[in-house]
């Protein structure tokens, strides 16, 4: 299993992360973002859309992070991670569909300004950010997890851009729920880091 990434993508750490928990043997192909891997056609062959992660699984090409967790969930042959219920299996797509979007527009776009120089508006992205956070409190404040009352792949999609939410110049020191939740991920056996970046408020802290 070799699973295509770059260390400074939120998107590559939850596809790392839950390979990781799984307890797969994998390994990590780095992709030369900087120098444009990800645009060269041996890559395209793999994403025709250029990102990663990518997984390659004996033949099989699974690229998107959240269609590899679904993979990787479906392959493991346990139901814990992803329901199988119509209750089970709508409440964990809900959250894949907040990490495809409210996460990324928000905490992964904020993060984007001060780790690759992207040109999004600052106040609009941060302000995205707030309003994300504090819909994830009031739902943490009431249960420790996103779609279950264990972790699921919906815990592990949204972790990634929400831990490094500081780099980009988003406070998490309102949200205590928040922390605890980001907490409890990292205390999950098998639980990989997502490399820190002294950017943003991490720069500050530092």
């Amino acid at each position: 299993m070799k699973l295509y990434h770059h260390p400074l993508s939120g998107h590559s750490h939850r596809a790392h992360l839950f390979v990781s928990l799984l307890g797969l043997p994998h390994e990590l192909i780095e992709v030369d973002l900087a120098a444009g891997a990800h645009k060269k056609p041996e890559f395209l062959k793999l994403n025709p859309f250029g990102q990663v992660p990518v997984l390659e699984d004996d033949g099989v090409v699974v690229a998107d992070s959240n269609s590899i967790l679904v993979y990787l969930a479906k392959k493991s042959g346990s139901t814990e991670w992803l329901p199988e219920d119509p209750v089970g299996a709508a409440a964990v797509q809900r959250w894949l569909s907040v990490a495809a979007g409210e996460v990324a527009y928000g905490p992964a776009a904020a993060r984007l300004i001060t780790v690759f120089g992207a040109k999004f508006n600052p106040e609009e992205v941060i302000g995205r950010a707030h309003t994300l956070l504090g819909r994830l409190e009031t739902h943490l404040a009431e249960s420790d997890w996103l779609a279950a009352d264990h972790p699921t792949i919906a815990d592990v999609a949204v972790y990634s851009y929400v831990a490094r939410a500081p780099e980009g110049n988003v406070d998490l020191s309102p949200y205590p729920a928040v922390q605890a939740f980001l907490g409890r991920v990292e205390a999950l056996p098998g639980f990989v880091p997502f490399v820190k970046t002294p950017v943003g408020l991490t720069a500050e802290a530092a």
